[in-house]
């Protein structure tokens, strides 16, 4: 292909003349508005697939209900592409109570509406009733977390694997740039599409499976319909593919459906070296949205990531509900030095940096290397964890690499400030002998807050959540405030918890609101346990059990429940009150109904709230000026001072979330 230059890809027929084509390699049908940023999966792989040769048009948010939506360019040489964003279409637009969301950050202008439920089977079946029988190539992070029967947490049932519902032809999991290209080749060295059978990362149909069973080591797992009949067996299958997700030890997996049909999963597509990291995120991207859709103020998502580097992917934290392991895998990789000051540099001439660079991370934001030498060769440990229940005697806890990196980058000329806004696992920070990571991070890279995620604190919680127990956070706090006491700065951790997960009660939620109140702070941001395909803790939550020890596991699925143990942790708020107070009196906690802040956590009645007949007597009055005063010394003090410093980062324009969680940095979309 001739070079053109930097610019975006084609959107219109008239931008594809422009380059001089007359036809596209591949056609790229995606869910999210057209952003040309190594941040979004579809940008990584148009990319990595133009470096190659290939013509690719992109088609973005195709209206669903008109065929035509997707002829814009006509047949495709090749395929057509399928990715229905950087977030499964059903958490894109629907809360954990399966309640339509407002705004839609990846549409221009925040819209939503712009893309189906389910948009992945929506856009092949699309373009199967305009095609017919071109290819199709799926992929992205709602294709690779679907790929073998799942529960569906919006139908509330076992779904097949997408690629039967989508009509697909192949399914690329993982970050899918060694799998595009192989595919990709091998479609132009004119191998059929259904021939195409043997490229490491990829899901397919087959008729016959003899030979993968006899000869590749392939694994059987249980039907279908043996799913739809017992849970347990889907737990037993959903144990074996968490067991088959590293490049080094992963077999084959077969799952068979009615009339003789099976979905086949080849094994996971190697880790990429370094070099090949650097040169993916060192591709001609624009860096931002299309400017048509300038007009509509813009692609919200873009204020997130713009000015954040991309340091690291795969994650060996090994939470049980992040589906990292399943799409980017435990093996980490890093990008050099040099390839982030290259692309640091090239931030501080943009007209629109303001010389803070948002975050340095991925996944974990401090890990830049393998949890130990041998996962490179022998892959991770497919029985235990990195991390958990402690850290692997193997752990080569070191964060020397890191600490080199972001004293680089806070000598760049034109840069102010490098912050920390991807998840931190401490754990593997207090598994570092060495204190250098840690007073350099609270006196360089943190804006007053450090966000982190000790997600409860009840260790039998904790242990089905595959984090560390309550102690190592405790611990990880002391020694925060220690670091930040001897460097003279006023600084706090911002937690992140989760209510309602597997294995929590009502007594654990309890538990975690005294634990709450004892750090005289109210979490402004609290997760209820939200099923996402592909994660331990959805298998639990769907079927009752721990798949790793068949143990039954307390679930909370009534909306009523939930809202309460939610509501625990931000008991604070007067909305709150009356669920706070109906499971406190449901679990005989009548002790944590009174006035005093330091042992309760509501008072007997609403703020301002009289009982019938009720005088306002002077020992009222005296025992509600107590207890307003007590609140505000034990959190009104500190809650105006991080207000302070949020409104101050945000005059600074360093506002943005996380890009690790969450986010996933590629064909994906976590926060630790």
């Amino acid at each position: 292909m001739t070079d053109t230059g930097k610019q975006f890809l084609p959107m219109t027929m008239e931008d594809m003349r422009e380059r001089g084509w007359d036809r596209a390699d591949f056609v790229f049908v995606i869910g999210d508005a057209y952003v040309d940023h190594s941040s979004f999966g579809p940008a990584i792989i148009s990319r990595v697939l133009e470096s190659r040769g290939y013509r690719v048009a992109m088609i973005s948010q195709p209206d669903w209900t008109d065929a035509e939506s997707i002829a814009t360019f006509g047949m495709p040489r090749l395929g057509f592409l399928v990715c229905a964003g950087n977030m499964d279409s059903m958490v894109n637009h629907y809360t954990v109570n399966k309640k339509r969301r407002s705004v839609d950050a990846y549409t221009p202008g925040g819209k939503t509406g712009k893309r189906p439920d389910y948009a992945t089977i929506v856009y092949c079946n699309l373009i199967r009733r305009k095609y017919g029988r071109v290819p199709i190539l799926i992929g992205g992070i709602e294709a690779s977390l679907r790929r073998l029967a799942h529960y569906d947490y919006w139908s509330d049932r076992l779904k097949h694997s997408i690629l039967l519902d989508s009509g697909a032809n192949l399914l690329l999991y993982g970050m899918g740039e060694l799998a595009v290209v192989e595919v990709a080749d091998a479609l132009n060295s004119g191998i059929a599409v259904e021939d195409i059978t043997f490229v490491p990362g990829t899901v397919y149909k087959a008729r016959e499976v003899d030979d993968i069973l006899a000869h590749q080591g392939g694994i059987m797992l249980p039907d279908y319909d043996a799913l739809l009949a017992d849970r347990m067996e889907y737990a037993r299958s959903f144990l074996i593919q968490y067991r088959n997700t590293d490049f080094a030890t992963a077999k084959p997996l077969i799952e068979r459906y009615a009339q003789k049909r099976y979905i086949v999963q080849n094994p996971p597509a190697r880790p990429l070296t370094t070099q090949e990291l650097d040169d993916v995120y060192e591709l001609p991207y624009m860096n931002t949205y299309h400017p048509c859709y300038e007009a509509e103020g813009g692609v919200p998502a873009i204020s997130e990531i713009r000015f954040s580097l991309t340091s690291n992917r795969g994650c060996f934290g090994g939470c049980s509900f992040c589906a990292l392991t399943f799409h980017q895998g435990r093996i980490v990789q890093a990008r050099s030095h040099e390839s982030l000051i290259r692309e640091a540099t090239e931030m501080t001439r943009d007209p629109q940096f303001k010389g803070y660079i948002h975050d340095v991370g991925g996944p974990t934001a401090n890990f830049r290397r393998p949890a130990c030498d041998k996962q490179m060769t022998h892959g991770a440990c497919t029985d235990r964890q990195c991390l958990y229940p402690k850290p692997c005697r193997n752990l080569t806890a070191t964060h020397a690499d890191y600490v080199k990196l972001l004293r680089k980058l806070r000598e760049i000329p034109g840069v102010k400030k490098v912050f920390i806004r991807s998840g931190i696992r401490y754990d593997y920070l207090m598994a570092d002998k060495d204190d250098t990571f840690l007073r350099e991070l609270c006196q360089y890279h943190v804006s007053g807050q450090l966000r982190v995620a000790p997600e409860h604190v009840t260790d039998h919680v904790l242990d089905l959540m595959g984090k560390p127990r309550n102690e190592v956070y405790e611990a990880f706090r002391k020694r925060f405030e220690q670091v930040n006491r001897q460097l003279g700065l006023d600084q706090y951790l911002v937690p992140y918890l989760i209510s309602s997960h597997p294995g929590s009660d009502m007594k654990d939620a309890i538990a975690l609101a005294e634990s709450v109140r004892d750090m005289g702070y109210m979490p402004e941001q609290v997760q209820d346990f939200y099923p996402t395909p592909s994660t331990i803790s959805t298998c639990m939550y769907y079927t009752g059990v721990d798949p790793r020890t068949m143990q039954k596991v307390t679930i909370t699925t009534n909306p009523h429940e939930k809202a309460m143990q939610r509501a625990l942790i931000q008991y604070r708020k007067p909305e709150n009150y009356d669920l706070v107070k109906e499971a406190l009196l449901r679990e005989g906690r009548r002790d944590l109904i009174g006035f005093d802040p330091s042992k309760c956590l509501i008072p007997p009645r609403k703020p301002g709230e009289k009982s019938k007949g009720q005088l306002k007597t002077r020992g009222n009055v005296q025992a509600d000026a107590a207890r307003k005063k007590t609140e505000k010394g034990a959190s009104g003090n500190r809650r105006g001072r991080e207000m302070s410093r949020k409104r101050k980062t945000e005059r600074q324009n360093v506002s943005g979330k996380t890009a690790g969680k969450g986010t996933s940095r590629a064909v994906s979309g976590k926060r630790k």
